[in-house]
């Protein structure tokens, strides 16, 4: 009879569990989505089981449901910033490459932004997250990355592209300080908007973001900013830049996090 109840719940459409310890459970252990048993059940049953309790308690079910959603929830994190911002960064190259008589950013401060970047991630895996994602189950939906992306990279590529007019037409830079602008403003741009982009409200109703994911990211941005504009600049091929390109790059910072805050409710829909 249980292993039947079981059955027509799940022919139902219903996520069941069931926690038994003889050999007649054994079935509806087997028959389960997420069959239970405890270490001193029969042989039989404890084969059967998904999931061992070592000790009399069912609290160490509500504290692994509650650690899966918040691990599930930091990796959609991970994959929403790391799909937008490489997408984003490609169409931005691209476009870059037609427009652009010179090669908009070189290999290797490419390869240091890529790097700087996943440093910076390194810390959302200890990222607090919102009640909301803690409060019901979450199912894999690759067409919710794919809105996400196509929403949250295009937009980057719109402000890297007002950078690249900014830098051309308004100030006339040179290679070098176009290739320093524009790492300054992919790097802010891309680390700063990880604070907005971790939570699917508004950023100053989140949840505090963990300390670790503030130093990782902060940390990244400054060394960015120091390697771009500090002594060893020259040898990175980075540029002096005077101060009103300075201070245009932080405005299109501020106006694309303002632009990413708004955005982001629709691409998380």
């Amino acid at each position: 009879q249980k292993h039947r109840v079981i059955l027509a719940l799940k022919a139902r459409g219903h996520t069941v569990g069931f926690i038994g310890d003889g050999i007649n459970d054994a079935p509806a252990i087997h028959a389960a989505d997420a069959g239970i048993s405890v270490e001193g059940a029969t042989e039989v049953a404890r084969g059967a089981a998904d999931l061992i309790l070592l000790a009399p308690d069912l609290g160490v079910l509500a504290d692994g449901v509650a650690e899966g959603r918040r691990t599930y929830a930091n990796v959609m994190k991970y994959i929403r910033m790391g799909t937008s911002s490489n997408f984003g960064n490609m169409l931005s190259m691209a476009v870059a490459s037609l427009v652009i008589p010179f090669l908009p950013l070189l290999p290797a401060q490419i390869l240091l932004n890529n790097l700087l970047y996943d440093l910076s991630e390194t810390g959302i895996p200890f990222d607090a997250v919102d009640e909301a994602d803690l409060a019901r189950p979450h199912a894999w939906d690759m067409g919710s990355v794919l809105r996400f992306t196509l929403v949250m990279g295009p937009l980057s590529s719109v402000f890297d592209l007002a950078t690249f007019g900014i830098l051309f037409w308004g100030f006339g830079a040179t290679p070098e300080e176009f290739r320093t602008a524009w790492f300054i403003e992919s790097m802010a741009t891309q680390v700063l908007v990880i604070f907005l982009i971790r939570t699917a409200g508004p950023a100053w109703q989140a949840a505090r973001p963990a300390p670790v994911l503030v130093a990782t990211s902060l940390g990244a941005l400054a060394v960015a900013l120091a390697l771009a504009l500090g002594p060893l600049a020259p040898i990175l091929g980075f540029a002096p830049m005077p101060g009103a390109l300075l201070g245009a790059i932080g405005l299109l910072v501020v106006l694309y996090l303002a632009a990413a805050e708004r955005l982001k409710r629709v691409a998380v829909r």
